[in-house]
């Protein structure tokens, strides 16, 4: 107990010596004649996370080093790129990320909207939203071990149990071990137990993509649906030519944080996967295995580099959107 007292001391110490070091900061800042005053308070205040951002700089670059070197550190040049591009299983990694990205934002956005657009002013909509929203309060090694009991062989495997419900005898499923998708088992084709794990994710995105969407109905002005009705428009025309136009960046917004979210994928993997067995790894979860588990950091490190491209330029058409959205107000 002594040393978690003395831990916990540390930690106030700390944060009362960075509130007093970021307070006498200000009041310095405030002493300056406009317009430099405006300038150093904004300084202070984002100053430490600069410093924290610049201060992954250097890990950064040291891994971008060891995605040139082999297990033993030897230097490999692009080696480890050459083989995640040529070796089978890692085709398969790349393909099932591939897929995380489509099928889950997809699908996550589509209900999103689709929900959004029906429970909008219905009767008990916030409890509607948030026992749909509900799910996204779980962690995701929380949510993988309540669907490991929807999906397990065992005698209380929910979904084994539905079917032993059907006529005639059924045998046991072992869902999250068949990397088989109707019968087709191809490095390019996510077998059924990829495609049930996403089914969790869905379930955890949904709720997001429902709660914002939903917000972003209720700003369109009336105005714009009368007018498109006096015109002649239906309901549904309204929704798909006045609608959804006007919350656009919205839905740009939703998808390109649910294909982040998803580009990174590593928990459930780790949960519901088996750290990735049975064909079900992903570019996260494979940087993960790869550099700590098989002691093989430069391919681990390579991982981690492509990981980096393919979220970047999600990153940056996120921003452009939002700097759009802020423009059109």
């Amino acid at each position: 107990m002594g040393d978690i007292f003395s831990s916990l001391a540390l930690v106030v110490v700390g944060i009362a010596i960075f509130v007093a070091v970021l307070g006498a900061l200000y009041w310095l800042a405030s002493q300056l004649p406009e317009p430099w005053r405006e300038r150093a308070r904004t300084a202070v205040f984002i100053g430490p996370g600069i410093i924290l951002l610049l201060g992954l700089v250097i890990p950064a670059l040291l891994n971008f080093r060891f995605s040139f070197l082999d297990r033993d550190e030897e230097w490999y040049g692009f080696g480890n790129y050459r083989d995640i591009f040529t070796n089978d299983n890692n085709i398969k990694v790349l393909a099932n990320t591939l897929w995380w990205g489509i099928l889950v934002t997809g699908v996550s956005t589509v209900i999103g909207i689709t929900i959004a657009r029906f429970a909008d002013r219905m009767r008990g909509e916030p409890f509607a939203k948030a026992l749909i929203f509900l799910p996204t309060a779980i962690s995701m090694v929380g949510a993988g071990i309540i669907w490991n009991f929807v999906y397990s062989p065992k005698e209380y495997g929910l979904l084994n149990s539905m079917l032993r419900l059907l006529p005639g005898e059924q045998e046991t499923k072992f869902f999250l071990q068949d990397p088989k998708l109707f019968g087709i088992q191809s490095n390019y084709v996510p077998g059924l137990n990829t495609i049930l794990i996403m089914v969790v994710i869905i379930w955890i995105q949904a709720g997001f993509a429902t709660v914002v969407i939903s917000a972003a109905l209720k700003g369109v002005p009336d105005d714009l649906v009368e007018a498109a009705k006096i015109d002649g428009a239906t309901d549904r025309q309204a929704f798909y030519k006045v609608v959804l136009p006007y919350i656009k960046g919205t839905i740009i917004t939703v998808a390109t944080t649910v294909v982040i979210a998803v580009l990174k994928i590593f928990d459930i993997i780790q949960t519901m996967g088996k750290g990735g067995s049975f064909g079900t790894s992903t570019m996260a979860n494979e940087m993960y295995e790869q550099a700590f588990p098989q002691d093989n950091e430069g391919l681990g490190a390579a991982w981690a580099v492509l990981l980096f491209v393919a979220v970047a330029p999600i990153v940056f058409v996120n921003a452009r959107n939002q700097r759009a959205m802020r423009e059109g107000r």
